[in-house]
């Protein structure tokens, strides 16, 4: 009795030249007692790896690469710290001025006191010759005890020249005397400034000194020298009223340098 081939055998069907049979693989697709070395017809067929999802983290095996941060806002307390620094840097100038001012000035009633040590001191004789070899009338030399801190030649509002002087005297007070050719309205103008008031005559150095209030709260006093051309002095400053007579005692007996560099 033949038998048909069992279709889950290798093929016996002859080769084309007559040799033996070639066996062919098993069927691994149906199942076959080889199928146990491969996948079986129910597993996935294998997949290349997916990326990781969203959400979850970073790969270990993986490098870490270290790019561009991200822009943050400054937490609160580092942004107080930067204020606090730049305050800090703002206000030591500050402070170092307030000092430095403060050891060269002092408050006093009848105006600022000065250090009689500061600044820079000037050889009033000196520049009073210079000053001479250029003016059209006589300048005064006077001597007193108080340090001179500047000097100054420049015109007068309304015509006219002014030749100032500074003194600081041993308390510490201010004056300022000026030599001039300009008439009592310009001189006052020029050096007591717009709104200074009339308060009478002072008599001092045999010399009547018309008072003024100037419009920074000092007096201001002028007298007119006689002779020609006309020459008027003014003293103003913080100076006390004792002060200010002597230095007008000392400007009207002080020698008299003679204009344009001439001789005796």
């Amino acid at each position: 009795m033949s038998s048909e081939p069992d279709p889950r055998s290798p093929s016996a069907e002859p080769s084309p030249d007559g040799s033996a049979p070639a066996e062919t693989a098993p069927d691994v697709a149906r199942g076959g007692p080889d199928a146990a070395a491969g996948p079986g017809p129910t597993d996935p067929p294998p997949s290349a790896p997916s990326a990781p999802s969203a959400g979850t983290g970073p790969d270990p095996t993986r490098p870490v690469v270290v790019g561009p941060q991200a822009m943050r806002k400054p937490e609160r307390t580092e942004t107080r710290m930067k204020d606090i620094l730049g305050a800090v840097l703002i206000l030591i100038p500050i402070a170092l001025l307030i000092v430095g001012v403060g050891r060269g000035c002092s408050f006093a009633p009848t105006g600022p006191e000065l250090d009689p040590g500061a600044g820079p001191t000037v050889d009033a004789p000196a520049r009073l010759t210079e000053y001479a070899r250029v003016s059209t009338f006589g300048l005064r030399v006077p001597d007193v005890p108080w340090r001179s801190n500047s000097t100054d030649r420049g015109p007068v509002q309304g015509g006219g020249t002014a030749v100032r002087v500074g003194y600081l005297t041993e308390q510490g007070r201010y004056l300022r005397l000026v030599q001039s050719d300009a008439s009592e309205e310009g001189l006052l103008a020029t050096e007591g400034g717009p709104g200074s008031t009339a308060e009478g005559v002072t008599r001092a150095a045999g010399r009547d000194w018309v008072t003024y209030r100037g419009n920074n709260g000092e007096p201001v006093r002028i007298a007119t020298l006689p002779g020609s051309p006309t020459v008027r002095l003014l003293i103003t400053g913080s100076g006390t009223d004792d002060e200010f007579r002597a230095l007008a005692e000392a400007t009207v007996r002080a020698r008299v340098l003679p204009p344009g560099g001439q001789t005796n």
